[in-house]
């Protein structure tokens, strides 16, 4: 029997790193996968006090836990991008040792997230957003195939959750668009070829059978995609937005919403490559 993938978290002593260890515990034991956690650290330095901490916080917080570490000698980017090829998944915090703190996200967490082969999770927000109070997940749904796989885990987790799923699709107008084009015009041609609302449905259909019994909710918002989700996320436990491959180059190209919602989002963020 093949070994199950484990739930790949970095830990590095900061308050945010145990964070994400607490997070990371709590989805390890609901999704009955393994935790590793990795504790990159230079030759010759004494890594025994992260490790030990973030061990003892996570089988305290987890009953049942499969629980493994490691310390690579390495850069802790280099480290978790190689414990990631993998991996179920990949939890970072919002800011490590060395960095200031704050809402934004540090250097280690955005490249892992920019770089990684499997979905990467940004624990960010307050406790409340973190313990899973709220009862919702969030996905964003784009006008294409990007999303399709950020959905079909956005699903998975409603489904492990046994709570609802809000699936956001924001769109624009184009630029100077009438509010009622003319029958034959280019925006009722092109812009009405699929409405947002059918953007929704299209993209909700296969995974909607596949996890039958879930709620779900649609919410089409016509504006700035970045604005959308931030607001929806607001009461939710879990934001979940796709990322596309990087074109001629390895890693995923994280556009400016992907790097908004890293940087701001009130609840943890997870960035889920196009498979």
């Amino acid at each position: 029997m093949a070994a199950t993938m484990p739930l790949v978290v970095g830990v590095d002593g900061s308050a945010p790193s145990l964070d994400a260890v607490d997070w990371a515990a709590r989805e390890a034991v609901l999704h009955a996968v393994p935790l590793h956690l990795v504790h990159a650290a230079a030759p010759g330095q004494d890594a025994s006090g992260p490790i030990t901490t973030a061990s003892e916080r996570a089988e305290d917080g987890a009953a049942g836990l499969r629980l493994s570490t490691e310390v690579p000698r390495d850069d802790a980017v280099s480290a978790l991008l190689r414990a990631g090829r993998k991996a179920f998944a990949l939890v970072v915090g919002t800011r490590g040792r060395g960095g200031l703190t704050g809402l934004l996200l540090g250097s280690v967490g955005l490249a892992v997230a920019a770089r990684a082969d499997c979905p990467v999770v940004v624990v960010r927000g307050s406790r409340e957003h973190r313990s899973g109070r709220f009862g919702r997940i969030v996905v964003g749904v784009e006008d294409g195939e990007e999303s399709d796989t950020a959905v079909e885990y956005a699903f998975r987790e409603a489904h492990v959750r046994r709570c609802e799923l809000l699936a956001v699709h924001a769109w624009s107008a184009p630029p100077g668009a009438l509010p009622e084009p003319p029958p034959g015009s280019w925006y009722a041609l092109e812009a009405h070829r699929r409405p947002p609302a059918q953007v929704l449905d299209d993209a909700l259909r296969g995974p909607a059978k596949r996890y039958p019994g879930t709620t779900v909710t649609r919410r089409v918002v016509e504006g700035p995609a970045r604005q959308a989700l931030l607001e929806a996320a607001a009461e939710a436990d879990l934001l979940l937005v796709g990322a596309g491959e990087r074109r001629g180059r390895p890693g995923l190209q994280l556009g400016v919403i992907n790097h908004v919602l890293l940087h701001h989002a009130p609840c943890p963020v997870m960035v889920v490559p196009r498979t």
